[in-house]
């Protein structure tokens, strides 16, 4: 009798879809990045949002810079230590590369009050329809949004649709996204709460 296949690891099946990702072609990057971001500016969590925070592509993850001109307080990460923190930064503010490679806000740029923070826009290898999230590994998120006041905050996934799974491995101190954005539209996977803002 044949073995069952094994279930992949975090790390194998991170690998794979990275892979994956990276072999998009521009224009399909582009046109997938454009039809997500539609759906964001549709949306009444992402519409009545003041302060909302993004990242800056990598690794081809969905593109989000045509949302940096609309009317909101935006903020970037940037990695100091095991944890994020977050600045303030609007398009024409400087960047600068960090030791991952990922464009980040300067050091000197101000920070944000979490206690104003709207929505985070949270980039993904992978996710699934729970809400768990596969990211690069280092847990930068999972430690950020188990702590208050951000676990209290909005968290919307950012993926292609290809990348959203049925069911993905998990620990135990994984934190699940309240939802996920792709380029096909918006699952909610818990009620969303009001915004900091109402």
């Amino acid at each position: 009798m044949p073995l069952s296949p094994s279930v992949p690891t975090k790390a194998e099946l991170r690998r794979h879809l990275l892979h994956q990702r990276q072999a998009l072609d521009p224009y399909r990057w582009l046109d997938r990045s454009h039809r997500l971001c539609q759906h964001l500016r549709r949306s009444p969590q992402f519409h009545h949002a003041q302060t909302v925070l993004g990242y800056w592509s990598f690794r081809h993850e969905p593109d989000l810079s045509s949302l940096w001109t609309l009317p909101k307080r935006w903020g970037l990460p940037r990695c100091v230590g095991p944890d994020l923190v977050w600045h303030r930064w609007s398009l024409g503010q400087p960047l600068t590369q960090d030791r991952y490679g990922i464009w980040s806000p300067e050091a000197t740029a101000p920070l944000l009050d979490p206690k104003t923070v709207d929505l985070v826009l949270v980039p993904c290898v992978a996710c699934d329809r729970q809400g768990y999230r596969l990211g690069y590994g280092g847990g930068f998120y999972d430690r950020l949004l188990s702590k208050a006041p951000w676990n209290q905050v909005v968290t919307l996934g950012i993926l292609f649709a290809d990348h959203l799974q049925d069911t993905l491995p998990h620990d135990p101190w994984d934190r699940p996204l309240t939802g996920v954005c792709t380029e096909a539209g918006i699952e909610w996977y818990q009620p969303p709460q009001q915004t900091a803002q109402e």
